[in-house]
């Protein structure tokens, strides 16, 4: 059986994960995918040449979230019949992809390709930034099933899209399209489906060309400024710039301005 997570780096940095149960519209639940994700994300952030990564799924989903044929107790899920089993299978399993998510610095752009439901949809808004193909959908369904957001989506949707919207969506469990994900903010363009890919690779690039560290210290200081007050920002900007000011990078963007030509970032 091929890996469940693919992983592809090209040579300007950009690297693609791929979900890859096509046949099961990319459910994440499974110990194989969850590994796959985790595994991945800390490669990534272990290896400097990789400047910023696309979030996909194989084939005409992104992801449908849990596996509802292995919900029932007993039945390989994450229900295992005792709470507090339940409780010990969600924190091992699921719950460590949005940790994963929240340890990683490399920018990453969820490419919806297609329905993104449940944990699915919040998957999408663990990455940093979204794209959506027209024929994507979201949900956040989980209370159709008579289910909570397991996974932390009660903490990701609303940082997207606004306490209002997100309390909406979680309590209803009701379908957006691609047109109204984009009017609330969810995703921030859509594109036609044949061309998803090529857009998110296009601003993959624009990431990719600027200098890395600067890169991986700004998403650092966006995720910890949703959860702290604006002294301890500062103080965390003022270290982090003295750090980016001592970069080579810094130095080849000072004197690529002052020499009109175009920067060289070499990661230094």
């Amino acid at each position: 059986m091929e890996p469940a997570v693919l992983f592809d780096l090209d040579d300007a940095g950009i690297a693609t994960i791929t979900l890859n149960r096509p046949d099961m519209r990319n459910p994440i639940s499974g110990d194989d995918v969850v590994n796959g994700i985790c595994d991945t994300l800390a490669a990534m952030e272990a290896n400097p040449k990789v400047r910023v990564a696309i979030l996909t799924g194989a084939g005409k989903a992104f992801s449908s979230g849990g596996d509802i044929n292995a919900m029932k107790p007993g039945g390989g899920g994450l229900n295992a019949g005792l709470p507090a089993g339940t409780r010990g299978n969600y924190k091992r399993g699921i719950q460590r992809i949005p940790l994963a998510f929240a340890a990683l610095e490399v920018p990453v752009i969820a490419a919806v390709n297609g329905p993104a439901i449940g944990a699915g949809l919040d998957l999408a808004c663990m990455c940093d930034l979204r794209i959506a193909g027209e024929s994507a959908k979201f949900a956040e369904s989980f209370v159709k099933l008579g289910i909570i957001p397991g996974d932390g989506g009660a903490w990701l949707l609303q940082r997207v899209v606004g306490f209002s919207k997100a309390a909406e969506m979680s309590l209803t469990g009701d379908m957006l399209d691609a047109s109204e994900a984009l009017a609330c903010g969810l995703v921030s363009r859509v594109v036609p489906d044949a061309d998803l890919l090529t857009e998110a690779r296009a601003l993959a690039a624009k990431i990719a060309a600027n200098p890395p560290h600067a890169v991986r210290m700004t998403k650092r200081l966006l995720w910890e400024a949703r959860r702290a007050d604006l002294a301890t920002v500062l103080e965390m900007s003022a270290a982090m710039q003295a750090v980016a000011h001592a970069t080579g990078d810094h130095e080849e963007a000072v004197n690529a301005f002052l020499e009109k030509r175009k920067p060289v970032f070499k990661g230094d």
